[in-house]
């Protein structure tokens, strides 16, 4: 295997039928739970601006307090306080997604949770990439919020288990006029960080506000660290009943990327834990979104919202975990625009519709410059040269709408639809089948790379969604929502294929969920507890012979439970728990064994969060935070497994009038775990290690 690749200098681009029950969860990160918890207004990930309590999305937030206190390195240090989320960190500022669902890798994994800032989708249908969400400014939000299942209806393809939804701050943040603030952190393995703000307030009708944050990390394991910039500038402007708020943000990651360590229990050797099997490996990703959103206030309980965007990315790496090591480049250029037109008939009924748009022009393209090592099957089939290189031509268009009738004061009644239409342009810039770059035939009956013929794919998906609130007593209520999810193919599903395979005559992917909650506070205390159960079909996954397929099923079904008190006047404790069942559904054989209601791997079905949080006098606040990861098993036919962990973390922060220290102290009992289990027929048992104890300081300012 190389250990060196030639590398130009490193820069980046500057972005339910059932089979159990229940709901989710509405518990900021910080806070008494109370009546202004439940009626939030909803502005942002619903699309709806109406009442928390009368809305069909429903969804959990971490709050600005809580990510002042978090001040996450990686995002999944904020989302491990939402049921249902869990978020496997890979290495650096990599993960793969879980919400509602197994850890999702692999083919048909990419595009199940939709990530988005500011309700506006990180990425272009049909073009996502599981690490997106690190194209988000999350460094510096004011919320993150997560709906937790099927979200089709006001966000379209890609959110089938959920939405991620990053909220950027605002220009007038801070009350009182003009503001600024830095911050400066350091911590082991040569990580610093600086962030900055300037906000000019909205004294006039216009306004602008600009973040920073800069960070470089050496990383825990050998040749592991990165360097990430990111830059938000925002401008508003209010002028009677028009307001437009603008915003460019640009982001930037250049990663030396840590493999697998393999062995039995290999992660809890310290100095196995740190080592890098790839130190050759790299991505380097960037960015490009802008974005205006013209809130028009029509008079009469009429408004309307129109947002159009323009993003671009590009990105390149190493595809180190594969025989052959290819480099992989894509990139994608994309304009689109979200509308929401809002009227209301007084209390008892309201009404969203709009029809979102978008145009998105992208390209892949995958080359060797090696020649590959291993047996002489390898050798003979992954060839030097190029592999793919094709460009793809999308159009999306939807339109939706969703309902609310209140009859009374007890119930609110909830009904939407959404269709949408995808059209994919392929064009294929080499010879199409599986020979090599210069037409010669491979040995072994062939290339592993094959490239269709330049081709047109549609898909035409509905999202339905019913939903039901009932309030029992003043605090206290039940709900119920009957909704689907779709996921059209990704571009990559369609046209970069293996083996005999030509076509890839993939549908989407869809499911069914059906959930029922129960919400209450009072006393100091808020609670949610949330059963569902969804069926999941067209599930597109590869096969044995590495063909792409797409008619697997899935089962999930499972409770979340989130819980809040306030048992004194100073100390708080939170819970984020989550059971889960994820089960094969379907005839599918792997190395002769059947799937078929087998758990499927990397889903663990106990997980969750506990923090106890002391306030001993205004602007100080310490937390103890327990992190529990249940045993899952690592390979689908349920032979091997990881027996799961337990994490303390302890965070510390005082702020005085313009100043403000912090202190994290994270795995504090010096635990030896794995962020990520894995098995492979060829390798065995292997993981990524996580960090041993590491203390984290930081210094901020304001004025």
């Amino acid at each position: 295997m190389p250990k060196e690749i030639a590398r130009p200098i490193r820069q980046g681009a500057g972005l339910y039928c059932m089979s159990g029950l229940l709901g989710w969860l509405m518990l900021p990160g910080s806070g008494v739970a109370g009546q202004e918890r439940i009626e939030n207004l909803l502005v942002t990930a619903s699309r709806a601006g109406a009442p928390a309590g009368a809305s069909s999305e429903r969804f959990s937030e971490v709050g600005g307090e809580a990510l002042s206190l978090v001040g996450h390195r990686h995002i999944q240090q904020s989302l491990v306080r939402v049921p249902g989320v869990n978020l496997a960190r890979g290495n650096g500022q990599e993960y793969l997604p879980a919400l509602r669902s197994p850890v999702l890798s692999g083919a048909g994994a990419c595009g199940s949770v939709l990530s988005a800032e500011d309700g506006i989708p990180l990425r272009a249908k049909g073009f996502c990439n599981i690490n997106e969400l690190f194209e988000s400014h999350s460094e510096t939000a004011r919320g993150i919020e997560v709906t937790r299942g099927p979200a089709g209806i006001l966000f379209g393809a890609n959110a089938l288990h959920g939405v991620v939804n990053v909220i950027s701050p605002s220009v007038g943040e801070k009350a009182g006029g003009a503001s600024a603030a830095i911050g400066l952190e350091a911590g082991p393995e040569a990580f610093y960080r600086a962030k900055f703000s300037a906000d000019t307030g909205t004294d006039n009708p216009w306004g602008l506000r600009m973040d920073l944050s800069l960070s470089t990390d050496g990383g825990y394991r050998d040749r592991s660290g990165y360097d990430q910039q990111k830059l938000s500038l925002q401008h508003l402007m209010q002028t009677g009943s028009l307001e437009i708020r603008t915003r460019l943000a640009t982001t930037n990651v250049n990663q030396e990327t840590a493999g697998y360590i393999e062995g039995t229990g290999a992660y809890r050797n310290r100095r196995a834990s740190r080592e890098n099997p790839n130190p050759e490996a790299f991505r380097d990703a960037g960015a490009l979104r802008l974005y205006s959103r013209l809130d028009i206030d029509l008079g009469g309980d009429r408004t309307l919202v129109l947002t159009p965007y323009l993003r671009k990315t590009e990105m390149r790496f190493l595809q180190h975990y594969l025989p052959g090591q290819a480099l992989e480049e894509n990139g994608q250029e994309s304009a689109g625009i979200r509308s929401r037109y809002r009227v209301a008939g007084g209390d008892q009924l309201a009404l969203v519709a709009g029809i979102d748009g978008e145009f998105t022009r992208g390209y892949l393209r995958e080359s060797q410059a090696h020649p590959t090592e291993g047996s002489d099957f390898l050798q003979a089939t992954i060839p030097t040269g190029k592999h793919y290189d094709y460009e793809v031509d999308a159009w999306s268009i939807a339109p939706f709408a969703l309902a609310t009738w209140r009859p009374n004061e007890r119930w609110d009644l909830l009904g939407g639809l959404r269709f949408e239409a995808v059209h994919y342009h392929y064009d294929n810039n080499m010879l199409a089948g599986r020979t090599r770059e210069d037409g010669t035939p491979c040995g072994f009956g062939g290339c592993r790379f094959s490239r269709p013929q330049d081709r047109e794919d549609r898909f035409l998906n509905g999202s339905p969604k019913l939903g039901a609130i009932f309030r029992v007593a003043p605090g206290l209520q039940l709900f119920a929502n009957l909704a689907q999810g779709y996921r059209v193919p990704q571009t990559t599903e369609l046209y970069r294929l293996q083996r005999e395979q030509r076509v890839a005559a993939l549908d989407s992917e869809r499911i069914q969920s059906l959930e029922l909650g129960l919400r209450g506070h009072g006393g100091g205390f808020s609670y949610e507890l949330v059963a569902y159960g969804m069926r999941k079909r067209n599930v597109i996954f590869r096969d044995t012979e590495y063909f792409n397929r797409a008619n697997g099923k899935t089962a999930h079904q499972g409770l979340e439970f989130a819980f809040e008190y306030a048992f004194a006047s100073r100390w708080r404790i939170e819970t984020a728990a989550s059971y889960a069942e994820h089960r094969y559904r379907d005839a599918r054989r792997l190395q002769g064994v059947a799937l078929d209601g087998r758990l499927v791997d990397s889903a663990p079905r106990v997980f969750g969060s506990t923090r106890l949080r002391w306030q001993p006098w205004a602007g100080m606040a310490a937390e103890l935070e327990w992190l529990h990861q249940g045993r899952y098993y690592t390979d689908p036919q349920n032979r091997h497994e990881y027996p799961g962990h337990n994490l303390l973390n302890l965070r510390l922060r005082w702020a005085m009038q313009r100043w403000a220290l912090s202190v994290r102290a994270l795995n504090l009992a010096n635990k030896a775990y794995a962020e990520r289990a894995d098995y492979s027929r060829f390798g065995g048992e292997r993981y990524l290690p996580g960090a041993r104890r590491a203390l984290y300081l930081s210094v901020s300012a304001d004025w």
